[in-house]
């Protein structure tokens, strides 16, 4: 892992000091002198519950910490549809559990020889590399296809293929409409927070309620986001070993520089979201 000084994603969010088993959440103990009163326990305001935000299999996997991507590649099928969008013999695809832009998939090789390894490590090999980058095609073509699902009726690129499906009589070849493709990045974290390797392919908006923090922003808008096509890397080259985040943060569409205000890169990134999906 990173040491505290290094650039790191923070894929996980939430404390996994002690969640390191999965399906079981830490117990607190109390100490002699402050071990609760019953009838005071009994008085006290019911909490109330939070709506859960994912299936309860996939909540569970929260309590592996920074493991838990092995209980996706280890056991897909006990997944909903919701989580794992497909699998096969050698990978496992599944939505983001904390998207950080409105399309957002995750490549989970389940080959246990290499899952293991820091991406930089495993992508030395040529044929693992190239299972790798036929698979990123294929969730490439998903994520393409969810975005023009999502967003095709509001793009002026993408009405003259709406208006021919929608015809009396659609042509025998559609027009191409909006080149969706365009619209995805896909990559690895150079310092991954997560133990397991696993292939980021989302869409360009980065506006998710998952979008919270400065490091989430600039682990996919700078170099520390490593396309696949940039593998094998060069023994000396630095993102073998990234070091720190760039000081500022541009937006993504304009170039606007916010420096390290988050709020309001945020704010303004939901404005940027609304006129890219028109485009």
């Amino acid at each position: 892992m990173p040491s505290d000084n290094r650039a790191s994603a923070d894929d996980f969010e939430g404390d996994i000091s002690s969640t390191t088993v999965p399906g079981r959440q830490s117990t607190e103990h109390y100490p002699p002198t402050k071990k609760p009163n019953a009838f005071t326990e009994l008085l006290k305001p019911k909490k109330p519950k939070p709506t859960p935000k994912a299936d309860e299999k996939t909540a569970r996997t929260v309590f592996a910490g920074r493991d838990g991507l092995a209980a996706y590649t280890t056991d897909p099928a006990s997944f909903p549809q919701s989580r794992v969008v497909y699998y096969n013999e050698k990978f496992v695809v599944i939505n983001d559990l904390f998207p950080k832009a409105s399309v957002h998939l995750l490549i989970l090789p389940r080959d246990t020889t290499k899952n293991v390894l820091r991406p930089q490590d495993a992508f030395d090999d040529p044929a693992f590399l190239a299972e790798c980058r036929e698979e990123e095609k294929k969730v490439r073509a998903i994520v393409a296809s969810e975005l023009r699902r999502k967003f095709g009726a509001h793009s002026t690129s993408d009405k003259p293929r709406l208006a021919a499906l929608e015809s009396d009589d659609p042509p025998a070849t559609l027009p191409p409409g909006r080149d969706w493709d365009k619209e995805i990045m896909s990559g690895i974290h150079a310092n991954p927070s997560m133990t397991h390797l696993h292939i980021h392919v989302l869409s360009r908006d980065m506006v998710s309620e998952c979008m919270k923090k400065r490091n989430h922003y600039l682990s996919f808008t700078t170099n520390f986001l490593v396309n696949l096509g940039h593998f094998p890397l060069a023994e000396d080259d630095y993102r073998r070993h990234y070091g720190r985040f760039p000081e500022d943060m541009f937006c993504w569409r304009c170039g606007r520089n916010y420096e390290n205000k988050m709020a309001k890169l945020t704010a303004h990134l939901e404005e940027e979201f609304e006129t890219w999906k028109r485009e």
